[in-house]
Parts: C-alpha cells; sequence; structure tokens
C-alpha cells in the first residue's frame, strides 16, 4: 500500500524522491519503494528522513506505533515514575545537574522548588557552565497569561507570577556566565521538563493541582525509544519561542 502522507508530506516541502535520497544517502528508487510500497526504512535513514521533513517518524510510518521493539525500547525508557514531586529524592535532582557533562535543560514556570530546597543550586550550574556544559533555564514569563492562568488553576492566583520572579532573582547571580543562558516563555505548560544528557525528570501538570502533588517520569535515552525525544522536541519548541531574560 502506497504511503500517501509520506508523499504528501516530501510534496508539501518543496521537494522529490531525488531531493530525499541524495540527503538520506539512499538510491531514488529506494524512497520509491518508501511511498509507492509502503516500505519503512531502517531506522538510521527513518530518523534522518523525519529530520529532514520535519515530521515526527511515526507521522510518516504510521505502522512504527505497534512495532514490538517499538513498544519495548519505550518501556525500557521509563525508569521510574514518581507518585508526586514531592517523592523524588532530593540528590535525584542535585545529581542530575551534578551529572551532567554536555547539555542540562530546565523548562518550567518557575522550578523554585529546585532552588529552596538547596541553595548551593544557582552555584551548581554556574559551574557546570564554566566546565564546559551548555545550560539552558526555561522561566516562565510572569505577565503571561499562561503563568497567570496556571496560578488560578492552582489555587495560589497571583502566587504564581511571584514565585516565577523569586527564581529569576535566585539566578540573576549566574547570568553573566558564558554557557549560561535563561530565557522567559509563554507557553501553556502541561509538564515541566529537567534534561541532563541523557537523563530526564517530567513533572506532569494536572487541572486544579499544584506541580508538587503531581506525578514525575524519570526517563533515560533508549536507542528506539519514542518517550525521550518527544519531550526533548517539545522542550526545544518551547526553547525557540522564548525570549532571553532580562529583567521581571
Amino acid at each position: 500500500m502506497a504511503n500517501e502522507r509520506l508523499r504528501q508530506t516530501i510534496t508539501a516541502a518543496g521537494h522529490d524522491h531525488h531531493w530525499l535520497a541524495e540527503r538520506v544517502g539512499v538510491d531514488p528508487k529506494t524512497v520509491e519503494r518508501w511511498v509507492l510500497q509502503g516500505r519503512v526504512p531502517q531506522r538510521v535513514h527513518r530518523k534522518a528522513a523525519a529530520a529532514l521533513l520535519e515530521q515526527d517518524e511515526a507521522f510518516l510510518w504510521p505502522s512504527l506505533l505497534s512495532d514490538p521493539q517499538t513498544h519495548a525500547a519505550s518501556e525500557a525508557e521509563v525508569l521510574r515514575v514518581y507518585p508526586t514531586r514531592g517523592a523524588v529524592p532530593l540528590d535525584l535532582w542535585v545529581s542530575l545537574i551534578k551529572g551532567a557533562t554536555e547539555e542540562l535543560s530546565l523548562l518550567s514556570y518557575a522550578g523554585l522548588f529546585l532552588l529552596d530546597n538547596n541553595p548551593d543550586i544557582t552555584e551548581l550550574l554556574t559551574e557546570r557552565a564554566k566546565s564546559g556544559v551548555r545550560v539552558r533555564i526555561l522561566l516562565g514569563d510572569a505577565a503571561s497569561g499562561a503563568v497567570q492562568q496556571r496560578g488560578e488553576e492552582e489555587g495560589i492566583g497571583a502566587g504564581m507570577p511571584a514565585r516565577v520572579r523569586m527564581a529569576y532573582r535566585y539566578l540573576q547571580p549566574a547570568l553573566c556566565t558564558p554557557g549560561l543562558e535563561v530565557r522567559v516563555h509563554s507557553t501553556t505548560l502541561y509538564n515541566s521538563i529537567y534534561l541532563s544528557d541523557a537523563t530526564m525528570l517530567v513533572n506532569m501538570h494536572m487541572y486544579g493541582s499544584g506541580a508538587p502533588a503531581n506525578p514525575v517520569m524519570h526517563l533515560q535515552r533508549v536507542a528506539g525509544g519514542r518517550l525521550f525525544e518527544s519531550y526533548r522536541k517539545s522542550l526545544e519548541a518551547v526553547w525557540q519561542g522564548a525570549v532571553p531574560a532580562t529583567e521581571f
């Protein structure tokens, strides 16, 4: 069966089979088989094609969702699920920061619990950046409707924007550190994401309930898995739409 979704995606991007084949590193007839016969490419070619077309692999090849290997890999990604953020050991949060060697990205509205529970977090972030780690911190725009609405939904009203401003003040001493960047966003967050190299903690958000009482998934990157990369893409989308922090 032909893969019309792949065909239309290539056409909508303004390209053809030859363009995709050249950049993925396969014969044009191979791409034709992907389209005309519905063949599913090898993982390395599949990932390259999806990246070039700026689409998720499962969108281009829906059969992946029922692939036993994909299911097994995604199950292996989940190290543990904590019933609440408060159940996550403090040393796990700290190790997430201390253990970063390449990348540390923190996405939340305030993330104030990290600073409240460990007064050395700002210094740790600075130290990581000075050691060559790319440190990215995303805070909510305290004046945005998204942050104000979250405050109403959690029952703390203006307390949410106030928490964001407090987090920013905590981080101010680190703002001039090379390799450390803070941006603000006005995204409606469904999850707060804390990424350290191949490890991630995802704090899910439930309507009417504060983040401390919501579940946290402890994930690791696994070849062929989908959860880690899906949350990473979400984080990257927020980062691209955020603006450099100046003053709150």
